[in-house]
């Protein structure tokens, strides 16, 4: 099958964003049929799922403020509008957020889930209706096993972040007593699984808390009994904060690693300098890879693009691209978004058969004077 190619371009303007989007375009009928319906034009939404309220709200306002910067700079010719559905990170509300989404006939596309459990809970919802979407941050790797046409996903799954994140603990840090945690979530506990497999016999002992505890003195008790010289942790940004501060004041001075669910500056506020020398590993790039897009993110907000911005900026411009294209409507967007090839601000876009993303990064962050910077891209290979 043919595949659709599309660029866009990122440059200083005289608007907000400074961002320019242009898209190969094209007619069909059902496109000619549309823009006569509407007097000449078109009107569909894109919708964002995540969470945006709540304790986990960080991560999706980091998206949602991608996806809603790639709509303000669409200059096509349809009117898009842009629908949130807030989960707050919950997978029992979920299946009922998806449900709204896909009796909404305007919404053609969706950016998100945001999480992994959420993207379980919905995934079949949204594949029995037909509805595609593109999640820049759900990094399960069972979700594009269960045969959904319409999942894709624009990062690297935890069987990529998982093993990147073990050979830096055991490459880069040196470690061979190692603690393995994780909070019980289907993202935290799938990718401590996966570090704890790969690491084989340097693990020393494992524990899972509980979403939204705040006493984790059994754990700090089990960690330093342990003597381990790293922990690693699976899991979300307002423990993982917690976590930290109780393990430091523990007696726990060996090297804290964690993942992408913890990479926002939520989790320096709530661990305050316990958090300091932190490892954090993304399948994201730095803010440095992608200059033109930070500056005029920037120059557009007032602020810099947080965690999976950029991704989600991404995703929104592959639906837009083929809004361009014609594909107004579920079934023809599904189409173009599976056979879409085409330059990101994050990487050069195309999904498998899986809907998994052909090219991927790993990047080790670390906590230096308060601040998240890059450390070091992990091979993933």
């Amino acid at each position: 099958m043919l595949r659709t190619t599309m660029t866009w371009r990122v440059a200083a303007t005289t608007m907000a964003a400074g961002l320019l989007l242009t898209a190969c375009g094209g007619t069909t009928s059902d496109e000619e049929e549309a823009s006569d319906a509407a007097g000449g034009g078109c009107a569909v939404s894109l919708g964002f799922f995540g969470a945006l309220t709540g304790d986990y709200a960080a991560l999706g306002q980091n998206i949602k403020n991608g996806v809603q910067l790639a709509i303000d700079q669409y200059e096509g010719d349809c009117d898009v509008t842009l629908e949130e559905y807030d989960s707050q990170g919950s997978e029992t509300a979920a299946p009922d957020l998806a449900k709204s989404a896909i009796d909404d006939d305007a919404v053609i596309g969706i950016v998100g889930p945001a999480f992994s459990g959420e993207s379980a809970a919905a995934g079949p919802i949204f594949a029995q209706a037909g509805l595609p979407t593109i999640t820049p941050s759900a990094t399960a790797p069972t979700l594009a096993e269960n045969g959904w046409e319409t999942f894709f996903r624009m990062l690297g799954n935890d069987d990529t972040q998982g093993p990147a994140a073990a050979a830096y603990i055991s490459d880069t840090i040196g470690s061979t007593s190692v603690f393995v945690m994780d909070d019980a979530s289907e993202y935290g506990a799938g990718l401590a699984g996966i570090v704890e497999e790969t690491l084989g016999d340097d693990v020393v002992g494992t524990d899972t808390i509980q979403l939204k505890a705040d006493d984790f003195s059994s754990s700090v008790t089990k960690v330093t009994a342990s003597g381990a010289d790293t922990l690693f942790y699976g899991g979300y940004y307002p423990e993982a904060g917690r976590l930290i501060k109780q393990l430091r004041s523990g007696g726990f001075d060996g090297t804290f690693v964690t993942a992408d669910g913890v990479k926002d500056p939520a989790y320096i506020e709530a661990g305050g300098s316990a958090t300091e020398g932190t490892i954090i590993t993304c399948p994201c790039v730095p803010p440095e890879d992608t200059p033109e897009f930070f500056d005029a993110y920037k120059q557009a907000t007032g602020d810099v693009p947080g965690t999976y911005t950029a991704e989600g900026y991404d995703a929104t411009n592959v639906f837009l691209a083929g809004i361009d294209d014609g594909a107004l409507t579920r079934e023809a967007m599904l189409e173009f978004v599976a056979n879409f090839e085409g330059p990101g601000v994050t990487k050069e876009i195309a999904f498998d058969d899986k809907g998994e993303p052909t090219n991927v990064v790993v990047w080790a962050y670390k906590v230096e004077k308060g601040e998240i910077v890059a450390d070091a891209e992990i091979p993933t290979s």
